[in-house]
């Protein structure tokens, strides 16, 4: 499966969703009439994450029509749909139309773009965001053997940097598609999904957070074997602070809860 990235006009409308326009239901909530020409997307979270989803549509192939433009609040071609956080585990439950009308033009699901939020601490802007998502193709399948797989992994990792005059940690989301084991060769991990074999069909879409956390930004800790230290670079102010082959001497920083630390992640040695 190919990796979608939403563009920057998308991410923007995600940020500006209207809550009236979201659309999400929990596994657990009230059951939702399913359309006829739709599957259900059912997404499985990590404790500490939420998601905005955007349906993108585009006219039937062969048609001459257009998407029309938006108006007010209404965005043809465009669905969208929404799972909150939740400190526990969580699966979002959408049912997603596989076709449109729109001002006559008959649309066909182009892309479901994921907006990944994850708290990494308990402040407000303790949080790492990131976008990924699946493409569709409105055809029939090059090969019965490339079935359009109904398990799809997202893997995510936490990139840990410092920031500011204290030097507080702050982390960036990083989050890709991956082949699940039983998809051993990757091949079914590549784009994109056949329309035409996934009406009535459940895709589950799993997200995983990896245990190991990385730097975001190359030559700026040291890994020892009680963790990670950070650089001191030409001085304790020194915002970059990169090592450039010094591996003696190194800078205190702050936990996201406001400790001090001289290693990361156990903070202490």
């Amino acid at each position: 499966m190919s990796e979608i990235k939403a563009s920057g006009a998308a991410k923007r409308l995600l940020r500006r969703l209207p809550r009236s326009f979201a659309l999400a239901w929990a596994v657990s909530g009230c059951s939702a009439i399913k359309p006829a020409d739709s599957f259900t997307l059912l997404t499985e979270l990590p404790p500490g994450f939420s998601i905005k989803g955007e349906a993108s549509y585009v006219p039937r192939m062969g048609e001459m029509c257009s998407v029309p433009a938006k108006t007010g609040r209404s965005y043809p071609g465009r669905k969208f749909f929404e799972q909150e956080l939740s400190n526990g585990a969580q699966t979002a439950r959408f049912e997603v139309p596989l076709t449109s009308m729109e001002g006559g033009c008959p649309l066909v699901l182009k892309s479901f773009g994921y907006e990944v939020d994850a708290k990494y601490g308990a402040a407000r802007l303790n949080l790492g965001r990131d976008y990924t998502g699946i493409a569709f193709q409105n055809g029939i399948a090059e090969s019965q053997n490339s079935p359009t797989p109904l398990v799809l992994q997202k893997q995510c990792e936490w990139l840990f940097r410092t920031v500011g005059s204290n030097r507080y940690i702050a982390k960036i989301l990083k989050c890709k598609s991956v082949a699940t084991p039983e998809q051993a060769k990757g091949a079914v991990a590549k784009g994109p999904l056949q329309l035409s074999q996934l009406t009535g069909k459940t895709v589950r879409v799993v997200f995983a957070i990896s245990s190991v956390e990385r730097p975001a930004i190359g030559d700026t800790w040291v890994k020892f074997s009680t963790g990670w230290k950070r650089c001191k670079g030409d001085s304790l102010d020194d915002p970059y602070a990169f090592c450039r082959g010094n591996t003696t001497d190194f800078k205190p920083f702050k936990m996201p809860d406001g400790r001090d630390c001289t290693v990361y992640p156990n903070c202490t040695e």
